[in-house]
C-alpha cells in the first residue's frame, strides 16, 4: 500500500486491501469475496486499486440525483471500479458497510475471453454517484450469485473452480448490464430533462466564440457540465436516442455548420475554424459523412 503526499492510497494487491479493511489475508491471491465489510478510515480515503471491485451496499446514502431531480431508491445498489480508477470519497457516508465486496485481479481472468470482454462493460468507468440501484427482485438475483461465489471460493479448490467462478462473474456482469439499461428507462423523465440540458450546453458552446477558441467540445467537457462520467452519459444517451455523446456533439456541430453555410458568406475554411476545427479538411470530411454533401455542395443547394 503506497501513498505519496496529497495523492490517493494505492493498493497493489488484494492482501493490502484486506489489511486496510482489517481482515485476514485472502484465501486466493487473485480473487476474494468479503462479506459484511466495515469500512476503515484507510479504505474510505481516496484510493486506487490495481484490480476490479464490485461492491453491494444495502443502503445508498441520500437520494439519487438525475438532472435537476432526485429519486429515492432504498434497496441499495452495486458499485463497480476498474484498475487505476480513483474511488472513495468524503462526500458519502462511509460508515455504511458493504454487504458483499468482490475483488478480482486482472491476472485471474487470463486465458478466458472475459479478460478482454470485461473492458466492454461501461459501468466499470462510472463514478460513485452513478450507482446501479436495485429493486428487491434484482437484489435477490445479485445476492444469489454472490452467495454461490462465496460457497465456491470457500470450498476445496479443484480443476474446475476457476471455470465456475468465471462463469458466475460473467453472469453477474450480464445481469448488471441488464439492470443498468432498466435504470435508464425508469429514470426516463429525468433523462429527458438531461437531454434538454445537453442541447443547451451545446447550443451555448457553438454561440460562444471564447469557448470555440478552445476547439471542439469533448464528451469529457459535456459530462463534467452535467455532473456525469463520460461513459455513463454515452450509455444513457444511447439507451434514449440510439446515439452516444460523441454522435450528439457531431449532430449539433453539423446543425451549426448548416446555419453558417446557408446564412453567411464565410468560406468553408472560415466556417470550420469558427466551429472549433483545427483543420478544415476534418470539417469537410465530417460534413460529407453526415450529409452526403460537401460543404460547398450544400451551400450551392441554396442558390
Amino acid at each position: 500500500m503506497k501513498k505519496e503526499a496529497n495523492s490517493p492510497i494505492k493498493f497493489e494487491s488484494l492482501s493490502e486491501a484486506h489489511e486496510a479493511f482489517g481482515l485476514p489475508k485472502p484465501l486466493h491471491p487473485l480473487i476474494s469475496l468479503m462479506k459484511g465489510t466495515p469500512v476503515s478510515v484507510a479504505a474510505s480515503e481516496h484510493h486506487v486499486l490495481s484490480f476490479y471491485k464490485i461492491s453491494y451496499k444495502p443502503k445508498i446514502t441520500g437520494k439519487l440525483k438525475y438532472g435537476q431531480s432526485y429519486y429515492d431508491f432504498n434497496e441499495g445498489g452495486l458499485l463497480f471500479a476498474s484498475p487505476g480508477q480513483v474511488i472513495g470519497s468524503n462526500d458519502h457516508d462511509m460508515s455504511v458497510c458493504s454487504e458483499y465486496t468482490l475483488l478480482i485481479h486482472p491476472d485471474f481472468l487470463l486465458g478466458y475471453t472475459l479478460a478482454k470482454n470485461i473492458k466492454q462493460y461501461g459501468f466499470f468507468s462510472y463514478s460513485a454517484n452513478e450507482t446501479l440501484h436495485l429493486s428487491a427482485l434484482e437484489k435477490d438475483t445479485v445476492m444469489s450469485i454472490f452467495k454461490f461465489m462465496e460457497d465456491e471460493l470457500n470450498s476445496r479448490t479443484d480443476d474446475f473452480s476457476q471455470d465456475v467462478i468465471i462463469s458466475q462473474l460473467e453472469l453477474l456482469l450480464n445481469y448488471a448490464n441488464r439492470f443498468y439499461k432498466r435504470q435508464f428507462i425508469t429514470r426516463k423523465a429525468a433523462s429527458n430533462d438531461l437531454l434538454l440540458r445537453l442541447e443547451e450546453i451545446l447550443s451555448e458552446y457553438f454561440r460562444n466564440e471564447d469557448t470555440l477558441s478552445q476547439g471542439l467540445p469533448s464528451v469529457q467537457f459535456i459530462a463534467e457540465r452535467l455532473n456525469l462520467s463520460p461513459g455513463y452519459l454515452s450509455d444513457m444517451l444511447r439507451s434514449l436516442t440510439g446515439q452516444n455523446a460523441q454522435q450528439h456533439i457531431h449532430d449539433k456541430l453539423i446543425e451549426a455548420a448548416k446555419e453558417k453555410l446557408s446564412t453567411t458568406s464565410l468560406s468553408v475554411s472560415e466556417v470550420a475554424y469558427a466551429l472549433g476545427f483545427e483543420h478544415s479538411q476534418s470539417f469537410s470530411k465530417l460534413f460529407k459523412t453526415k450529409t452526403d454533401l460537401s460543404p460547398l455542395e450544400y451551400r450551392r443547394s441554396f442558390n
